[in-house]
């Protein structure tokens, strides 16, 4: 069977904006490099006080970004995920899905409006985020017919789904009981903190591959780099940990890689990790060693940055495909 990558996530139009200090994130109480649920209102009010600043809104989700990340590589993709019925972003969603040719499985609702993701990047490249769901978190389990992962080899899943807890664990069941290799990203660091027994509890029944940067690793095990690595390792057969500058570590069973980074120019590391797995499971697909799977995940990771958001150019993506190739 030809791979092709089923991804579940928050379908939401990221808005990204670079602030010139941090004093916003103290004024909203927002711990920096975070991501924190906020309410419709509360996410008015962060808009109003960056509108100034010329954002710039995209199309996003933390799983959508990987799986246009795949499909801009050429491997066949759907996503699963909730819009607004009647508004102007969710139509932008969906739009942005096809021209991709990301296969939709999109279910609508009557009542919120599409969900929005707030970007605030620092002047060092780090982003914090305010994240109002909408109708994203409306997702329910009965809406889930399994015959959505028929044909579909791979099931990559945001960590941002745990709040949806009975969605998720429906899902991964699904998955692993039709044989697809299920991948699980990590998300952010009190998103583990919060959820981290059911987190456990997903890795021990459903999940073969995880994606963590080393903040969400440290938060998972308590411990740091190789430690937690090992640690993440009982409990699935591939863990991947990205560690920014310093590159990644990738344990396959007893087997432990290290790979650096690419050169490059960071301007917003929005995505960074969206698309490190992209590349990463790209290399997986196409039979790569560890190693090289994470040097894939160099090349789309450090391309990512290099601009505003996560979408990037056809000459770029034309020249991350020459890159894979050489490897």
């Amino acid at each position: 069977m030809q791979a092709k990558v089923l991804g579940l996530g928050n379908a939401l139009v990221d808005i990204l904006v670079r602030i010139p200090s941090d004093e916003i994130l103290e004024r909203f109480e927002m711990p920096r490099g975070s991501m924190q649920l906020v309410e419709a209102t509360n996410s008015a009010e962060i808009y109003n006080e960056i509108s100034h600043l010329n954002p710039s809104h995209v199309s996003g989700g933390s799983a959508a970004n990987t799986i246009y990340g795949l499909a801009n590589l050429g491997i066949q993709t759907g996503m699963i995920g909730k819009i607004g019925k009647h508004d102007e972003l969710g139509a932008s969603f969906l739009a942005d899905l096809e021209q991709s040719g990301v296969e939709p499985h999109l279910f609508y609702s009557e009542d919120s409006s599409t969900g929005s993701c707030i970007s605030l990047i620092s002047q060092d490249s780090e982003r914090t985020m305010a994240t109002c769901l909408g109708a994203a978190i409306e997702l329910t389990p009965e809406e889930i017919d399994p015959k959505i992962f028929d044909g579909y080899t791979h099931f990559y899943v945001e960590g941002y789904m745990v709040q949806n807890a009975l969605l998720i664990e429906k899902t991964m069941k699904l998955a692993h009981e039709k044989g697809l290799c299920v991948c699980l990203d990590l998300a952010s660091y009190n998103v583990v903190e919060d959820n981290l027994d059911f987190l456990k509890s997903l890795m021990t029944h459903y999940v073969d591959v995880v994606f963590a940067n080393e903040e969400e690793s440290t938060a998972f095990t308590g411990k740091e780099d190789l430690e937690a690595l090992n640690e993440i390792g009982e409990l699935v057969d591939i863990v991947v940990i990205k560690l920014g500058r310093r590159g990644s570590i990738v344990k396959v069973h007893d087997r432990v890689e290290r790979v650096g980074i690419i050169a490059a120019n960071s301007i917003d590391t929005t995505g960074a990790g969206d698309l490190y797995a992209a590349g990463f499971i790209y290399g997986m697909i196409n039979n790569l060693p560890p190693k090289k799977s994470a040097e894939a995940g160099a090349i789309t990771s450090g391309n990512v940055i290099e601009v505003m958001g996560t979408k990037m150019d056809a000459q770029r993506w034309n020249n991350i495909r020459q890159a894979l190739k050489s490897l």
